[in-house]
């Protein structure tokens, strides 16, 4: 176990997550994948598929619960992996939710939309990396990863991709709607500089990880994502394992996407 690299993916039974999984199972590099989830049965029901998928790998999986909204389930997550394997090696921060169709079916309420996004996205995802960074520290090469989504404030404000010009009147119709779940993750961009700035002496690489336009059950609406041209998520996976095994290593603190870096 000492021997092989610790990766901690918050997020891994589905989307994303499940994807960089994958990818790290399937690299020539030795890992032992830490698979968080908020259901133990659903990471082990996806570790079972993963097995299958991977036959040849000499990799491996483990399940760990945690609840980003949860700081009792964090703690105990905590507690589970300082007692085996002990450290992590690279915390990949990809659990992330979105309410804004649930706002758009009348199901909730547009406070609630946005409460509970930023409760996942930015306080979930800051209390999990808290905790978890005694155990990050005591790597030899502690890596920290969040994954942006359509967070760029720069790239929006060219092109305001993918809600439609609204013509005029009160209350506007979007059935694609995004903006809770974007605000949130325009502020985990300022947090991953945040923990850029504070770890530079302690030597852990960090990075914001914007793998695209992709199709991953993010707010229950797969199939309208690709209807919309949303990619498959593995593209993310795969990006997620190259800044893991060290392919953007010059461009940390920074949000890289498949093709170079994307301006915040």
């Amino acid at each position: 176990m000492t021997s092989l690299k610790v990766v901690l993916v918050t997020g891994g039974n589905n989307g994303i997550g499940y994807e960089t999984v994958k990818a790290l199972l399937q690299s020539d590099k030795a890992y032992h994948v830490l698979l968080g989830s908020r259901s133990l049965e659903k990471a082990k029901l996806a570790i079972e598929t993963l097995y299958k998928e991977c036959p040849e790998s000499t990799n491996t999986v483990e399940a760990v619960q945690v609840d980003l909204t949860s700081d009792q389930s964090i703690e105990k997550a905590f507690e589970q992996v300082k007692a085996s394997p002990g450290h992590i090696d690279t915390l990949i921060n990809n659990a992330g939710a979105a309410f804004d169709p649930e706002f758009v079916a009348g199901r909730i309420s547009l406070r609630d939309c946005f409460t509970k996004a930023y409760d996942v996205n930015v306080a979930g995802t800051q209390v999990m990396t808290w905790t978890f960074m005694p155990l990050l520290l005591k790597s030899a090469d502690p890596r920290l990863i969040f994954v942006a989504g359509l967070s760029q404030i720069t790239l929006a404000s060219e092109a305001y991709f993918p809600t439609p010009p609204q013509p005029a009147g009160w209350p506007k119709k979007v059935d694609f709607e995004t903006i809770a779940y974007r605000c949130s993750k325009t502020a985990l961009n300022m947090m991953m500089l945040d923990w850029n700035h504070k770890l530079k002496e302690d030597g852990v690489k960090v990075w914001g990880v914007g793998p695209g336009f992709l199709a991953t059950g993010l707010g229950n609406i797969r199939e309208k994502v690709k209807e919309m041209g949303g990619g498959h998520p593995s593209i993310g996976g795969k990006l997620l394992k190259s800044v893991v095994e060290g392919e953007r290593d010059t461009d940390v603190g920074k949000i890289v996407n498949k093709n170079g870096i994307t301006p915040f």
